[in-house]
């Protein structure tokens, strides 16, 4: 294979962006906040990176997974793919005894919980190096976890935590203010970014890359024994204490000292707003819209943006408020932390000024622009200052009604609703067409759905899944039902779940028990949902390096016997495999193994191969399957068992049909899903399936032109 077909041929590419990384002094970056997060932990001198994918903080491993050759070896840092978020807090255990600097990343607030018995305890044992948790908060209505807050896990545990306002040299500075208060407080930091931060677009002057510690020494570090650093009695009192008493204090001296939260005293009064770093563009952009603030960043209003949210600094706090007559508090989530630790400042000094916050501002959900502007305006409009409170009237209530013309306005018939659903394609969903045939039969399943791709079966047109409590956890949850169902209980995971969680908290578990119940891996080569990032089972590390681990091998050395492979889209063969599982009572764990590729990784090496044999002047074939309108009886049975993004509706051409015939778009991945359905449910015989060959030989066309003709005759005849 050519160098250039091989280069095609990755599943993905990150060098464009880890030549980024490279800038040096005084060079000017572009690009998204979350890479530049990642050029400045190399700014910093970081000497280790690690991590569990989730979005948005993936983009930060797949890029260094990338530059091993540019970046890693080159500054001496150490980097790795964690097993999970656990494993990765466990990594920054490097930094309690030795000066490294180290940072983590994954997905909040699920991974957060995943990792916290170790966050606990390295924030009990303190660090000497920076170590830094760069943690992607997927909160508000473009989330797909629990609606919780890192907040809380920051206070728990007496963790600094970063909340930087959305401006590119901001974040870039927090970053690496994140490492220096780190060795400050001798505290792990968490860095919160948002995905708006994460994915926004911005520039900042670079500065040079700091090689890692041991680049920079060129020698090992010695081994070094503290039981002060041991979380066990009597070094846990006393690192309480310190806790309390040292490193807090310290945090807060470094964030004062260096203005980490910044004042923005625009014309004065007897107002202000405090808020979340994270949350300042949505109040800028709500102020411009109110006439008290513009696009580039100037407010009317006094603001204190925190953009270190724990620990509060009270001398900061009282110095804002100290000519203030009340306060607006624009904290987002539940609970009000912020603001009732500023009720509480405010009430120890001893200080009359009222406070708003969660009164005048929803409780719950994402902090959008209408919400915040909504708040912020009743908040302005009860002022004693009569101009701000009449110009915010007569701004708001503009505002209000345009939006209600626009209400008024809107289409008679609501949008047809459209839940997310699995790729055209993909390998996961005949699983659950399988399951709607046996369930025809046999009654309703229980079935335990996992964190992942497979947890869109729990939406339309499928529907299933009782309980979804956690990656990997779905076996888990099924203990304690398993021996009351009249059937099985079913568990579902992929192989990411198998190996983050589901290996030793289900299906060591239910064989150690002897549980009654089926287990279905999902085993499509990667970390599908976090945009395909290797497993052990993959085949290749993160960096390449050629290593596979087996989940039946796993399987089978915890002494489970049931195993068998399927083919995911032989429906027939599945169901087959399926009840077979479900009508061996009380044997203990059986496994059924779906073994095809994500299909989105599957097209991407598949369509960059057609692409250079298309410009080589190859013969190239193409498939994808079709609806027969004639035959088409249009009662949508086939969509009911699929759920295919390109199986859609078009207007029936028949005046006897009183309604839309199916129909397949250009999206089609030629699975054979639809024809598979059609045999097994025993559907009209409307589908079929199209062949076409791009840059065809002499013999291919001549085949082609003699099966017109034919079919010309027989529709003559």
């Amino acid at each position: 294979m050519s160098a250039a077909l091989k280069a095609l041929t990755r599943e993905r590419s990150f060098a464009r962006e880890a030549e980024k990384l490279l800038l040096g002094e005084g060079d000017e970056f572009h690009g998204e906040a979350i890479l530049a997060v990642t050029k400045a932990l190399l700014q910093a001198g970081v000497s280790y990176v690690g991590g569990y994918p989730g979005a948005p903080v993936s983009h930060l491993m797949d890029v260094l997974a990338d530059a091993r050759d540019t970046v890693l070896e080159p500054y001496g840092i150490h980097f790795e793919q964690s097993a999970s978020e656990a494993g990765a807090a466990a990594m920054l255990g490097a930094s309690i005894n030795y000066p490294l600097r180290g940072a983590v990343t994954w997905k909040s607030i699920v991974g957060t919980n995943v990792a916290s018995d170790a966050l606990s305890n390295l924030a009990s044992a303190g660090v000497k190096g920076g170590a830094v948790v760069v943690i992607g908060d997927d909160y508000g209505e473009g989330a797909s976890v629990i609606q919780e807050r890192t907040h809380a896990t920051a206070l728990k545990s007496s963790l600094p935590l970063i909340d930087p306002r959305y401006d590119m040299p901001t974040i870039v500075d927090m970053t690496e203010h994140a490492f220096e208060l780190s060795e400050t407080c001798n505290l792990p930091v968490l860095l919160s970014l948002r995905i708006r931060a994460c994915h926004m677009t911005g520039s900042f002057i670079c500065k040079e890359n700091r090689p890692a510690l041991r680049k920079r020494q060129n020698t090992a570090l010695s081994p070094d024994f503290d039981y002060t650093r041991i979380v066990l009695p009597p070094s846990t009192y006393a690192q309480e204490k310190a806790k309390v008493e040292e490193r807090l204090p310290a945090a807060r001296r470094y964030i004062q000292s260096n203005q980490l939260n910044e004042v923005f005293k625009g014309q004065g009064g007897r107002h202000g707003i405090i808020m979340q770093g994270g949350t300042y563009g949505v109040v800028m952009r709500s102020l411009s819209r109110l006439g008290h603030g513009d696009v580039f960043g100037n407010s009317d209003i006094p603001l204190l943006v925190l953009n270190v949210v724990h620990p509060l600094v009270p001398e900061e706090i009282t110095s804002f408020l100290e000519d203030k007559d009340s306060v607006l508090v624009v904290e987002e989530g539940h609970p009000a932390f912020i603001e009732d630790q500023i009720r509480s400042i405010i009430h120890q000094a001893d200080m009359s000024c009222t406070v708003y916050g969660k009164n005048v501002i929803p409780t719950t959900g994402e902090y959008v622009t209408p919400v915040v502007r909504a708040g912020i305006a009743t908040y302005l409009s009860a002022l004693a200052d009569t101009v701000i409170a009449k110009k915010t009237k007569e701004r708001n209530s503009a505002i209000e009604k345009r939006v209600s013309v626009a209400r008024d306005n809107k289409p008679g018939q609501p949008l047809p609703p459209r839940p997310p659903s699995f790729c055209t394609g993909c390998p996961e969903r005949p699983i659950f067409s399988a399951f709607k045939l046996i369930m025809a039969d046999r009654g309703p399943l229980h079935i335990s759905m996992d964190i992942g791709c497979s947890t869109f079966a729990t939406l339309p047109p499928f529907n299933m899944g009782n309980t979804v409590l956690g990656y990997g956890l779905s076996l888990a949850s099924s203990g304690a039902i398993a021996g009351s169902l009249d059937q099985p209980a079913i568990a579902v995971m992929g192989d990411g779940a198998f190996w983050h969680n589901g290996l030793a908290t289900g299906a060591i578990n239910a064989q150690w028990q002897g549980m009654d119940a089926v287990l279905i891996i999902l085993d499509n080569g990667y970390a599908s949902a976090t945009g395909q990032q290797h497993l052990p089972s993959t085949g290749a590390t993160p960096i390449g390096e050629p290593v596979q681990i087996s989940i039946e091998k796993a399987l089978r050395g915890i002494g489970v016997q049931w195993i068998r492979h399927v083919d995911s889209y032989d429906i027939k063969g599945t169901r087959a495999a399926v009840e077979e599982a479900l009508d061996v009572r009380g044997k203990g764990l059986r496994v059924i193994m779906s073994g095809n590729e994500c299909m989105l990784a599957k097209k991407r090496r598949g369509n960059a191969i057609k692409a250079v044999a298309l410009a080589e002047g190859e013969s190239v074939r193409n498939a994808r399957y079709g609806v027969d309108a004639e035959i088409c009886t249009g009662d949508h049975s086939c969509m009911r068992m699929n759920g295919c993004p390109s199986l859609t509706l078009k207007p029936a051409t028949d005046p006897l049909k009183d309604g839309p015939t199916a129909h397949v778009d250009n999206n089609c991945a030629a699975c054979n899903l639809c024809g598979e359905n059609a045999h097994a449910a025993q559907l009209c015989p409307s589908f079929y399936k199209a062949r076409g060959v791009v840059n065809a030989s002499a013999l291919q066309r001549w085949r082609a032109s003699l099966n017109m003709r034919m079919l010309k005759m027989m529709g003559a005849s």
